[in-house]
């Protein structure tokens, strides 16, 4: 199958002359790249960020087709073809390999592939650890549902690109943010959060999400709010509001009680209670879990079923079933921010969660 050429020369598929011996691993999460890969090459970021797609690699879709994970290497010629009949691989390297479709928009922490039948949106933040979310990851996100939400897609699928899905918010940057303009910036960070949220709750189309490691915080609190929720055995949830001195968000304060029943939503809520994948499964908070080496392909199988169906049919099926609770959910949102902000906003609350954040630091 020829390939679509780059002007900046780079083929997708192109490798080392190591041939890429180490097979990679098959899973939404693999983050994996070779050590002569370099992720901050200006070359790779001008196509991260160019939204014309003059500048952009094409690559190819489906489930037959997969990147492969070697080196680059800008003027040698592909020395292995795309593995087909494979996986559906995912890695860093897909910031600078993806074509971004939606005109005029510009991803920094995210990715956005455009599929047959349904929009993809990967974590891969760039500014934070393991897919943190900041006030302008949480942007980006809301602009790509908007955009989902009026393209002719069926459903949205959400992943992550690395090992981890999302470790909730970043509090590196609530250190930095609420210590320069406490007042200012508690106000901000907290309506950033409500609009994130909102956004999910206001979504009308199917959310699936593949979650292929931990999922934790605001990563795991929002995930009642979507419609499917897929996971590899390696996933795990956490929720340690209480122990990080802050209150719950995501409307995981309504949601948790109902989906996981009161116990043991205290316990996550209030004590940081891990659940492994099975645990979550068992309790409703995730539909089905996967082994890791078939995740990915486990997950494309079935979004591709869901997209072969009408579109009319499955938004007027989540309508039906969650059009009762979106009015509660956006009060329970909004009345989740307005306390986060109160805390932030008090010196009291900010110096419980400094001097806590402090104690971690000297622990490592």
């Amino acid at each position: 199958m020829p390939l679509k050429k780059a002007q900046n020369g780079l083929e997708n598929g192109d490798e080392d002359g190591d041939g890429g011996s180490e097979k990679d691993e098959r899973h939404f999460g693999n983050g994996s790249l070779q050590p002569d890969v370099d992720l901050d090459d200006p070359v790779g970021e001008q196509d991260a960020v160019d939204c014309d797609g003059t500048h952009s690699v094409l690559v190819e879709n489906g489930l037959g087709s997969a990147l492969t994970n070697g080196g680059l290497s800008l003027h040698s010629p592909m020395k292995r073809k795309l593995e087909t009949e494979k996986d559906y691989v995912f890695d860093k390297r897909l910031r600078y390999s993806v074509r971004q479709n939606e005109s005029n928009c510009r991803f920094r922490d995210i990715v956005v592939r455009k599929e047959e039948g349904f929009t993809h949106i990967l974590l891969s933040s760039q500014t934070s650890d393991n897919n943190a979310l900041t006030p302008e990851i949480m942007k980006e996100v809301r602009r790509a549902l908007c955009n989902a939400a009026t393209d002719d897609s069926k459903l949205l699928l959400l992943s992550a690109v690395g090992s981890v899905f999302c470790s909730g918010l970043d509090y590196s940057y609530l250190i930095g943010r609420l210590s320069s303009d406490r007042r200012k910036e508690s106000t901000r960070i907290a309506e950033a959060i409500r609009d994130f949220v909102k956004a999910f709750i206001q979504f009308k189309k199917p959310i699936v999400v593949a979650i292929n490691g931990p999922a934790l915080g605001l990563g795991a609190s929002i995930l009642p709010l979507c419609d499917i929720v897929w996971a590899s055995e390696k996933a795990w949830f956490q929720t340690p509001y209480a122990t990080i001195r802050l209150t719950p968000a995501g409307c995981s304060s309504y949601t948790f009680p109902q989906i996981l029943g009161v116990a043991l939503a205290n316990e996550m809520l209030f004590c940081g209670r891990k659940l492994t994948a099975q645990e979550a499964c068992s309790r409703g908070l995730v539909s089905q879990v996967f082994w890791p080496t078939t995740f990915s392909q486990e997950v494309m199988l079935r979004v591709k079923e869901m997209a072969s169906c009408s579109a009319v049919v499955l938004e007027e099926s989540k309508c039906l079933v969650r059009s009762f609770l979106k009015s509660v959910l956006e009060d329970v949102n909004e009345k989740e921010c307005l306390m986060l902000k109160q805390l932030w906003s008090s010196s009291k609350g900010l110096d419980s969660l400094f001097s806590y954040l402090q104690d971690k630091i000297y622990e490592v």
